[in-house]
C-alpha cells in the first residue's frame, strides 16, 4: 500500500474541486485532486451546455410557428431530424467536456487521481490502493438524480436528466415528472422536437416559481403547448411494453419517463459515518455556507455535495471559498452573492434576491408589468408573461423579483447587480433605457414600483438633481 502525504485533498474534479484547485496553487501547498466516476464537471457533461443545445434547437425550430404572421411562407416544410439534433448535442457536449478536461485534469500529472476516495480518518483518505494523508480535505463530490426506490422496477422505462442526451432516437412520448428548472427545460424542448410530453409535479407551481401571480400567468403560458398536472403525487404502472402514469383523476400512457424530481449528493461511500460528523435534516454534514467548513474539523463542502445551491456560479464560488481556507490557517468568511436563478425555458422564468415566499408582505411594495403590450416583445412574437419586482415600501430599497418572460435571464441579471449594490427603484429609474428594448418593461415595473413607496425623492423620478 503506497502513501503520501499533501496539504489539500480534493475530491470531486467538477467545478467547485477546479476552482479549490485554483485557490491552493496560488498558495504553492501540495495537493492531489481526485475524482471518481466521469470527468469533467456536471455542466459539460449533464448539465448546463448539453440542455442549452438541445433548447436552443427546440427553440429555433419552433420560430417556424410565426412565420405566417410576418409573411413568410414556406414553413410547413420545415422538419426537424432528431436523430441528427441529438448528435449535435452530443458533439457539441463533448467539445465541452474536452475543453474542461484539456485545461485542467489532463495537466496534472500523478496530481490526479482516478478512483473512489474512503474517509479513515479526518486527516487520511484511502484511494485505490493507495493512502493519503492530507492537512485539509474538501468534498466536492457532485450530485446524482434522484430516482425512488419504488421505481426501480421500470427502469427500463425511466430517463433521467442525466441520460436524456444519449438518446440517438426520441420516444413518441414521454410523462415528465417533476418541472422545477431541468423538468421544465427538457419537457418544454422535447414538446417542440415533436414528442408528446406531459408534465406532472406534486407542487403546484412550476419553474421554482413561489409568486401566485407568476404561477398563474407561467402555468397558463406553458399549458398551451403540453398538458401539466399540478398538486398530485404521479402513480405509474406497467401496460406491456408502456407505463401509464396517473396523478389524481388524470392518466396517461407513455413510452418513457423523463425523471427531474431533484438531485442528491454524493455522499454516502465517502465513509463520513465514521468521523461522527454532525448532520442536517438533508444528512450532508452541518457547515458554514460562508466559509464551507464542516464545524471546526479540516473537512471542507462545496459544489452541489452541500445540498444547497446547486448552481454552477454557487459551486465555483464555494470552491473558491473552500480552497481559500484549505490552504490557509486562518478560516475566513466570505459574504455570498445575490441569489440568482434561471430556467432557459421560452419565455425565461427567473428569481433574484428574496423570492415572494420569503418575503414580509407588510414591508414590501410591488410593481409588475404584463408583456402583451411592451412593443419590443411584440415585434418579436414573444409578448406573453408578467415581470413583478419586490422593494422595501419606506425607502424603495430592492429585495428581489420573479418573472416569465423574454429575455428574462438578462433582466435577472440587471435586478440582482442592482440589488446586490443596495440600490432603490430610484436609483434604477435613472438610468438611461433605451427605444424599443425589452428593458423598457422593466422601466415600467419600476415606475408601477416607485408610485408605492413612502419615501419619495423630490424632483423628477428618472433625473438627479443638479
Amino acid at each position: 500500500m503506497q502513501e503520501r502525504t499533501v496539504d489539500v485533498a480534493i475530491i470531486g474534479s467538477g467545478t467547485a474541486g477546479l476552482n479549490a484547485v485554483g485557490q491552493v496553487r496560488k498558495t504553492g501547498k501540495s495537493f492531489v485532486l481526485i475524482n471518481g466516476g466521469e470527468v469533467g464537471t456536471t455542466c459539460a457533461r449533464v448539465g448546463c451546455m448539453p440542455s442549452k443545445a438541445m433548447i436552443q434547437i427546440a427553440e429555433d425550430y419552433h420560430r417556424r410557428t410565426t412565420f405566417p404572421r410576418h409573411g413568410i411562407e414556406g414553413s410547413d416544410a420545415l422538419e426537424l431530424t432528431t436523430t441528427d439534433a441529438m448528435e449535435h448535442v452530443r458533439d457539441l457536449r463533448d467539445s465541452f467536456v474536452e475543453r474542461v478536461t484539456s485545461n485542467s485534469t489532463d495537466k496534472m500529472g500523478d496530481k490526479f487521481i482516478e478512483g473512489f476516495a474512503e474517509f479513515l480518518d479526518a486527516n487520511t483518505l484511502k484511494v485505490n490502493d493507495e493512502i493519503i494523508h492530507a492537512t485539509k480535505i474538501i468534498v466536492a463530490t457532485g450530485s446524482r438524480p434522484i430516482v425512488p426506490a419504488e421505481w426501480e422496477q421500470f427502469r427500463d422505462r425511466i430517463i433521467t436528466s442525466d441520460e436524456i442526451f444519449e438518446l440517438e432516437a426520441l420516444p413518441g412520448s414521454m410523462a415528465v415528472i417533476g418541472l422545477g428548472v431541468i423538468g421544465l427545460e427538457l419537457g418544454q424542448a422535447l414538446h417542440r422536437y415533436g414528442v408528446e410530453v406531459t408534465g406532472i409535479d406534486i407542487r403546484n407551481s412550476i419553474g421554482g416559481l413561489t409568486d401566485p401571480d407568476l404561477v398563474k400567468a407561467a402555468v397558463e403560458i406553458f399549458s398551451k403547448e403540453f398538458p401539466i398536472w399540478l398538486g398530485q403525487p404521479a402513480r405509474i404502472s406497467r401496460e406491456e411494453d408502456m407505463l401509464r402514469v396517473t396523478a389524481g383523476d388524470n392518466s396517461v400512457l407513455v413510452d418513457y419517463l423523463l425523471l427531474s424530481m431533484g438531485r442528491t449528493p454524493n455522499l454516502e461511500k465517502l465513509g463520513l459515518e465514521k468521523l461522527n460528523l454532525p448532520v442536517g435534516d438533508n444528512v450532508v454534514p452541518v457547515h458554514n455556507s460562508h466559509t464551507m467548513q464542516v464545524a471546526d474539523l479540516p473537512i471542507f463542502l462545496a459544489g452541489d455535495a452541500t445540498g444547497e445551491r446547486p448552481i454552477l456560479h454557487e459551486a465555483g464560488d464555494e470552491g473558491r471559498i473552500a480552497g481559500y481556507n484549505a490552504a490557509r490557517e486562518e478560516i475566513t468568511a466570505f459574504a455570498r452573492k445575490t441569489h440568482l436563478a434561471i430556467t432557459f425555458c421560452d419565455p425565461n422564468i427567473a428569481m433574484v434576491g428574496k423570492t415572494w415566499d420569503l418575503l414580509d408582505h407588510d414591508q414590501v411594495a410591488v410593481g409588475e408589468m404584463r408583456f402583451a403590450p411592451v412593443g419590443r416583445a411584440l415585434i418579436m412574437a414573444k409578448n406573453k408573461g408578467l415581470l413583478r419586482v419586490y422593494a422595501n415600501k419606506s425607502d424603495g430599497t430592492l429585495l428581489g423579483a420573479e418573472m416569465a418572460c423574454v429575455k428574462g435571464e438578462n433582466l435577472a441579471h440587471l435586478l440582482a447587480w442592482s440589488i446586490q449594490q443596495g440600490r432603490t427603484v430610484f436609483d434604477l429609474l435613472k438610468m438611461p433605457f433605451y427605444h424599443p428594448v425589452i428593458e423598457e418593461a422593466l422601466q415600467a415595473a419600476l415606475n408601477d414600483l416607485a408610485g408605492k413607496i413612502e419615501q419619495q425623492p423630490q424632483g423628477l423620478l428618472e433625473l438627479d438633481l443638479l
